[in-house]
């Protein structure tokens, strides 16, 4: 299966760096692009990748890809060898859903928080004026048998308290604190990995091309 090289697309705006990664690795002195491809080109034989060389670029392509493969987070990318500037270097332009993914989740929780928010909002004053018309309730202490006085149970709660509890598990149905911890759980997994899969693909290139 044959690629499109990437940089030969129109640029998706402003934002694209948000799943792309771009860099360059200066090559060693008189290093030719077979070479430098020679030596990434373990990169991209694990399981789910298909890759092609034109000339001075390499494209590829990422379906279902292990777990244990250390470019699973990029789903396609290019390669390219570039001469015009101050000194040759492998140029690279990769892409990941998966982080885009993390960047959206949080977006999502926070609009569920909002959505939680307003449903709230909308319902109190139902449950305040509902409050107002319902008579209050006397606490009732519901009898405790002998055999669960003798096996030392604990006694039953009252009535009250029983509503008052059911009250608190309404109250935390229409709070959106679960939406904002995972809002910020996700915020966090997408910093650490745009940021930590950048430095480390940056460095398995150098290491591949450079023996660094």
């Amino acid at each position: 299966m044959s690629s499109t090289p990437i940089d030969d697309a129109p640029s998706p705006g402003l934002f694209d760096w948000i799943w792309h990664i771009r860099g360059e690795i200066p090559l060693a002195p008189g290093q030719t692009s077979e070479d430098a491809f020679d030596r990434v080109a373990p990169l991209f034989d694990a399981r789910g990748t298909s890759h092609r060389r034109m000339g001075d670029t390499l494209t590829f392509d990422k379906k279902d890809p292990d777990a244990q493969d250390k470019m699973a987070v990029f789903d396609r990318g290019t390669l390219t060898v570039d001469r015009n500037g101050p000194a040759p270097a492998l140029r690279y332009h990769l892409v990941s859903r998966a982080l885009l993914l993390c960047f959206l989740a949080p977006l999502m929780f926070l609009s569920f928080a909002a959505i939680t928010i307003a449903v709230g909002k909308m319902d109190t004053p139902a449950k305040e004026e509902a409050a107002k018309k319902k008579p209050e309730k006397k606490d009732v202490q519901p009898p405790q048998s002998v055999i669960d006085k003798w096996l030392g149970a604990p006694a039953p709660e009252s009535l009250k308290k029983k509503a008052d509890d059911a009250n608190k598990k309404d109250d935390k149905k229409t709070k959106p604190t679960s939406a904002y911890v995972f809002a910020g759980i996700f915020a966090v997994l997408y910093l650490i990995g745009r940021f930590l899969e950048d430095r480390l693909i940056k460095a398995q290139f150098r290491k591949r091309l450079l023996g660094a």
